[in-house]
């Protein structure tokens, strides 16, 4: 059997550090736990005009994360918190490729940012800042190195992602300033954080769309192993 093209969404930098042109950047665990996992990993320039290309010739999608913000006026917000960053260029291809891969009912999981663009896609909101919103919340930036844990989630029976990861609590890593805040009722969450943040979401009525909010390609719990063997398998089918 061939093994599962996955399509990864790059971030994009401006001018400076790599390159003194604009250039795309990925960090090389996203690529190496697709492979270790059965998947073939290809990296996706933000051309939108080759969407339908893409998603006809990707068996699943990885929308990864990065250091930027979904724009708040695409989930009805009126109003920007200051912290927010925008890369409008990837967020448009992001949004092509997401909506392509929904509407061909092929597997996607969404990482960090990537499951807050999902979480948009699919008709939620998002927290814009979790300080500004959130009571006591925890340290969602975690102080320590990303490849450590940060704290623990409880992950929702009846999940899909409870049934992937066999436990009701995971360790994870932290990265992040903003969160889901609301999903329509056809979206599950499947796992919070202490402070009652969503820390992870899934559409039950199709083949395998899962996004967490942590950083599964880090392995930090056997969870994270388990969820990537999953979405390769569901896109092997």
């Amino acid at each position: 059997m061939r093994a599962p093209l996955i399509g990864i969404t790059a971030d994009s930098e401006q001018p400076g550090g790599y390159s003194k042109f604009p250039w795309y950047a990925l960090r090389q665990n996203y690529c190496s736990a697709v492979r270790e996992a059965g998947g073939v990993p290809i990296v996706l320039p933000h051309e939108t005009s080759l969407v339908p290309t893409y998603a006809n010739m990707i068996d699943g999608l990885l929308v990864s994360g990065g250091a930027f913000d979904v724009d708040p006026a695409l989930f009805g917000a009126t109003e920007r918190h200051d912290s927010v960053t925008l890369k409008e260029g990837r967020t448009d291809f992001e949004l092509g490729i997401t909506k392509a891969m929904l509407a061909a009912d092929k597997p996607i999981l969404g990482i960090c940012g990537g499951q807050q663009l999902l979480a948009v896609v699919l008709g939620g909101t998002l927290i814009q800042h979790i300080p500004a919103e959130v009571k006591a919340p925890l340290a969602h930036e975690q102080p320590n190195p990303r490849n450590e844990p940060g704290h623990d989630v409880t992950i929702c029976e009846g999940t899909l992602l409870h049934k992937i990861g066999g436990v009701a609590r995971t360790a994870v890593n932290s990265a992040h300033h903003q969160a889901v805040k609301d999903v329509p009722a056809s979206i599950k969450v499947n796992a919070l954080a202490p402070d009652g943040v969503i820390e992870g979401i899934e559409d039950p009525a199709r083949k395998f769309v899962i996004g967490v909010q942590w950083h599964p390609e880090f392995h930090i719990s056997p969870v994270d192993q388990k969820l990537f063997h999953a979405f390769i398998d569901a896109c092997r089918s």
